[in-house]
């Protein structure tokens, strides 16, 4: 590959972020409401308003003394590096030189996968901007390499508020929502100021599994099943925005609206894109019954909506590869998932020549450069 390899799904985890980042950022009306970090029961751990929101990884341990361990493997334990700091995602010197050993160019970055959560309106959003803030700085360092995913609020008028204010700080090219937790459901007239606002700035938009814990009382708890549960995350977190954006013309009023669905898979797709079809033949068989009820709304089939503003990202998916006919050319973004346990990296070129090699070396190359090239317009 003598192209530049553009990594479409990769992270800034809660526990690698600078301990200052909302301290430094947010107002001191807030007090000791703001995310810091502190040490609770011998671990660090990032409390907002009383309530920890998870472990922070970058107070070295005691001289002497083991590191705790993590309750996952990251790809860091595989490539042998955890010792040489678990934050370093978050040094972009550091990152960059991870990216390197990956012979990877560019990654587009999505933040903590969880939302941040609080009753305080205000609060909430200021808590958004803060790390977007920060986003924006670190990307600054190498622009067409750290492609960041600035973070919005999951509430209609908070999350258009935002969208207007970083598309004035020209860096960010793509905004996520943690569609898992977005209220209220995405047909309800309070969203559509937020796809204007989309369309207007030419922001994609993407949606990424979102984090939960388990419930309490949850049998899958600390058992092996708990691992398998991850499966249904995606299907159960994405089904129903995913419809909504077909079923309610969100996609059809809004033709330049652009979404990336990021770490959702891609296999269980062509199946509903294609139920969709059929669903809307259905409305237009019986057209004559649908006139007296004032017509019907959407006129073009799904799968053309689909083709025409939808992409999804994969990493390892051979059942993706097989599927790239119903795709199309354009809407299949390769990815990494640095330093995800699902990565990748650091094998991520041999990982491509193993499962690419049936393809033409065209396609392979507009699954891992042309295509996010195009859809983020990177000239590299």
């Amino acid at each position: 590959m003598t192209y530049k390899l553009i990594s479409c799904d990769d992270h800034l985890d809660l526990n690698q972020l600078p301990a200052d980042l909302w301290t430094a950022r947010m107002s001191g009306k807030y007090g000791d409401r703001v995310p810091h970090v502190e040490e609770r029961g011998g671990r660090m751990v990032w409390v907002s308003e009383g309530k920890a929101w998870g472990g922070w990884s970058g107070k070295a341990p005691e001289e002497g003394k083991p590191r705790p361990p993590l309750p996952v493997v990251t790809a860091f334990h595989r490539a042998g590096v955890e010792n040489e700091g678990l934050r370093r995602p978050a040094v972009p010197e550091l990152r960059l030189a991870d990216m390197d050993r990956d012979g990877v160019h560019s990654h587009v970055i999505f933040g903590p996968v969880t939302s941040i959560e609080s009753d305080d309106e205000e609060f909430r959003n200021d808590c958004y901007r803060a790390y977007n803030d920060w986003l924006a700085e670190f990307c600054a360092i190498a622009p067409d390499r750290l492609i960041g995913v600035a973070m919005l609020p999951e509430f209609p008028e908070g999350a258009t508020e935002e969208v207007y204010r970083l598309a004035k700080m020209n860096i960010f090219r793509q905004v996520n929502v943690q569609i898992a937790s977005a209220e209220p459901r995405l047909h309800d007239p309070r969203w559509e100021p937020f796809w204007n606002a989309l369309e207007e700035t030419g922001l994609i938009l993407s949606f990424h599994v979102t984090v939960f814990a388990p419930p309490a009382g949850d049998p899958a708890t600390g058992t092996t099943a708990g691992t398998f549960a991850a499966s249904k995350a995606f299907l159960e977190q994405f089904l129903d925005p995913f419809v909504d954006l077909f079923a309610w013309g969100i996609l059809e009023r809004h033709p330049r609206l652009k979404i990336v669905m990021a770490e959702a898979g891609l296999g269980w797709l062509p199946w509903l894109v294609q139920d969709l079809d059929y669903r809307h033949w259905r409305l237009w068989e019986t057209e004559e019954f649908w006139k007296n009820k004032g017509g019907i709304p959407l006129k073009m089939k799904p799968s053309d909506l689909f083709k025409r503003q939808i992409y999804a990202t994969f990493q390892k998916d051979p059942v993706a590869l097989s599927l790239l006919d119903f795709y199309g050319e354009g809407n299949v973004l390769w990815a990494s998932d640095y330093p995800h346990p699902d990565s990748i990296w650091p094998n991520s070129r041999e990982t491509i020549e193993e499962q690419m090699a049936d393809l033409s070396p065209e396609m392979r190359k507009k699954l891992t450069h042309d295509n996010a090239a195009r859809l983020y317009q990177l000239a590299i």
